[in-house]
């Protein structure tokens, strides 16, 4: 583990960044201060670059916006690999027709809705339609009333032999420096309890997502897992799947670990970065 000054060093060690989306480029105040800067410098430099995110409450197309919107015009659709698009591929392999019912924003819903597949939100789930359920996809922390639809959703679970899919395998995120608030990742650990059975998750740590991202990289060009680093601000999601796929990894400061915390976090987990890096800003008077 080594502690790096300034992120221009790891652009110039490797051909290719993976950047977690939230903690890393933005915070619950809009962009960290300054990453404008290092999309300059990737592009000056000729790096590739992806948001390997699992942030599956909007399309790619709306999340790239998200970010047009805050002035960050570097990040496009195609440069955004969610956990959602796992999903769908999931999807489109194994749930042949019927109706897919989900736990989220209508927005969230594109990645299913995009398959032709029939879908609804999870409260409009009753005695009429429940048998022809064949999937219940976990998407976003929003757009349903938690408790009338997590008591459906539990109820549908314990009814029918269905898989039940988690898009968005985070259990918090934070909302100030010092708050977070459960995430859909958390509620769907809860719910896997209650009904005793076992969900699949599509998103850090696990490693399909890395694969998804490596294998779309490796279409058109050559590529090793040590041209490739992976940059979060989270132990147990960005580190740990990074770290078990093979990639070299760097932990941020900016984002769920802070500096006062750092050591102790990564002594008591044993998830141990390649380097911590207070952010990943490339500092102006570097380049």
């Amino acid at each position: 583990m080594k502690r790096i000054d300034n992120f221009k060093t790891i652009i110039d060690k490797y051909d290719v960044i993976f950047f977690d989306a939230f903690g890393v480029l933005k915070n619950y105040e809009g962009l960290v201060p300054g990453i404008g800067k290092t999309f300059d410098y990737l592009k000056e430099q000729n790096k590739e670059y992806y948001i390997v995110t699992n942030d599956a409450s909007r399309s790619p197309a709306q999340l790239a916006d998200s970010y047009h919107k805050k002035g960050l015009h570097a990040i496009t659709p195609d440069r955004i690999i969610s956990s959602g698009m796992l999903t769908k591929e999931y999807l489109d392999l194994k749930v042949e027709g019927g109706i897919v019912a989900y736990l989220g924003t209508e927005d969230s819903a594109h990645y299913i809705e995009s398959l032709g597949l029939h879908t609804i939100p999870i409260s409009q789930v009753n005695s009429t339609n429940i048998d022809k359920i064949n999937a219940v996809i976990f998407l976003d922390d929003e757009g349903f009333d938690w408790r009338n639809d997590l008591n459906i959703a539990v109820n549908v679970l314990r009814r029918r032999t269905i898989p039940a899919i988690v898009a968005n395998t985070d259990n918090a995120y934070p909302v100030t420096v010092s708050e977070v608030s459960i995430a859909i990742g958390g509620l769907a650990t809860m719910m896997e309890i209650v009904v005793g059975k076992k969900f699949i998750r599509f998103g850090k740590p696990d490693s399909q997502i890395f694969m998804f991202a490596y294998d779309l990289i490796r279409d058109y060009r050559p590529i090793s897992k040590k041209d490739i680093v992976m940059v979060g601000d989270t132990l147990h999601t960005d580190i740990l799947g990074g770290n078990k796929f093979g990639l070299d990894t760097v932990l941020v400061l900016s984002g769920n670990t802070l500096a006062h915390e750092v050591d102790n976090r990564i002594t008591t987990t044993g998830i141990v970065p390649t380097y911590i890096c207070e952010s990943a800003v490339v500092e102006k008077d570097m380049f």
